[in-house]
């Protein structure tokens, strides 16, 4: 038993590491900036190819393309398409509420898609790949039909029939 423990004090060298390194904080200031821009450069292109994606999309719907560049708002539109409420886009921010949101959203893509004949399943590239979905819907032959999925609530499809003539008075 003494050999064993003699053996086990004295097979291990404890050894302090140190956390400093020899990169000055110039270095660190200039790389972290750069990350910055860099990310902020994938950003901007991100919401570019998005809502220029959306757009074509808005554009099958009857729906105004420009809205497609305004945060928050393309979101309530892409909703209302789809037959749900556009206040979802705006509760989005509140968390734990935002769960709740994501999943009228993708009841609306759902929707979106059927109107524009695709198959239920077609809702799975919107959950896995949305970028797929997004480029599949904006650039195939597909034609707006607001009669399939869920009626939309966006004003542009609601007031499409003009003016509704007021209904007639019962004469007694």
């Amino acid at each position: 038993m003494n050999t064993l423990l003699s053996f086990a004090q004295t097979s291990y060298e404890y050894t302090t590491y140190s956390t400093t390194s020899d990169v000055d904080e110039a270095t660190l200031a200039a790389v972290g900036a750069g990350i910055f821009i860099f990310s902020l450069i994938i950003a901007v292109i991100a919401y570019v190819v998005g809502a220029l994606l959306i757009g074509r999309i808005f554009k099958k719907a009857g729906v105004e393309s420009w809205i497609a560049w305004v945060p928050f708002y393309n979101n309530y539109k892409l909703l209302e398409i789809g037959g749900q409420a556009g206040f979802w886009a705006i509760l989005a921010v509140i968390p734990v509420v935002n769960v709740v949101s994501a999943i009228f959203m993708y009841i609306s893509m759902y929707n979106i898609g059927l109107k524009l004949g695709k198959e239920g399943v077609f809702i799975l590239w919107a959950i896995f790949f949305p970028i797929v979905w997004l480029i599949w819907l904006a650039f195939d032959k597909s034609t707006w039909n607001n009669a399939l999925g869920a009626p939309s609530v966006a004003t542009e499809h609601t007031h499409a029939a003009g003016p509704q003539a007021p209904a007639a008075t019962p004469t007694v």
